[in-house]
């Protein structure tokens, strides 16, 4: 039981904030207000937070938070924001725990009456489907689709009678293969390939999946990729 005239300690807050994914003009006020102000910054990798940081003259504690140890971390992040701290948590570039790491975290915070608080910014999925052409006003987010073909395969089985846009994250590297299997499974849609945005050599490729097979079969693309493929469109047969 409480004591009569304890005093409640106030807990801290946890900022979910989103990061540039490339261009670092792209941080908000907002949330170069948040790091400046919280006690520590939670991080995927220390020295990809330090070059924003650098360029913003944030000096800061960083407490690495990676997967797949995030786990061991998370006991120490909770022990602070319970004595009262805020904590900043921010991924290499874009919203943290969209295909990053900051979910168990996040979950675990909620469950402990932890404040969790989002500072919304930079999102690549958003960022390429805002550019795309493709239809907007429904969407599904996939994220990396499994490393083995045939359980890609299956995944892209499984969307045929999806009517949204549906958008992958993938290393440039399988972009060929996830393109034919797109089009074996789903038939000759329209797609988007939105790589490096933001960045320099930001590049926006459009057309059926067969033609961004080709051009892409053809070149050394680098880096990750968005990768955006119509849903499927009542009462239109799906071409091979």
């Amino acid at each position: 039981m409480e004591e009569r005239g304890a005093v409640r300690r106030k807990k801290g807050n946890l900022f979910v904030v989103a990061t540039p994914i490339g261009n670092l003009e792209d941080l908000t006020f907002r949330a170069l207000r948040i790091m400046r102000e919280v006690s520590a910054i939670a991080c995927e990798d220390t020295r990809q937070t330090l070059k924003l940081l650098t360029r913003y003259g944030v000096h800061k504690r960083l407490i690495s938070y990676f997967q797949p140890k995030e786990g061991q971390k998370i006991p120490h992040i909770l022990a602070l924001l319970d004595e009262g701290k805020d904590i900043a948590l921010v991924s290499d570039s874009g919203t943290p725990g969209v295909s990053d790491p900051g979910y168990r975290l996040i979950r675990e915070a909620v469950e402990a009456g932890i404040g969790v608080i989002p500072v919304p910014g930079p999102s690549a999925a958003i960022a390429a489907l805002s550019a795309s052409g493709l239809p907007t006003h429904r969407f599904l987010f996939l994220g990396f689709p499994p490393p083995k073909s045939e359980k890609t395969r299956q995944l892209l089985l499984s969307l045929r009678e999806e009517e949204a846009t549906l958008i992958f994250y993938l290393p440039t590297r399988r972009i060929v293969d996830f393109l034919a299997l797109a089009r074996e499974a789903l038939g000759d849609r329209e797609a988007v390939i939105a790589r490096e945005l933001t960045k320099v050599y930001e590049e926006i490729l459009r057309g059926s999946l067969s033609q961004l097979q080709a051009e892409a079969g053809g070149r050394r693309l680098k880096g990750e990729a968005t990768v955006l493929v119509r849903g499927r469109q009542r009462g239109k047969k799906e071409s091979a």
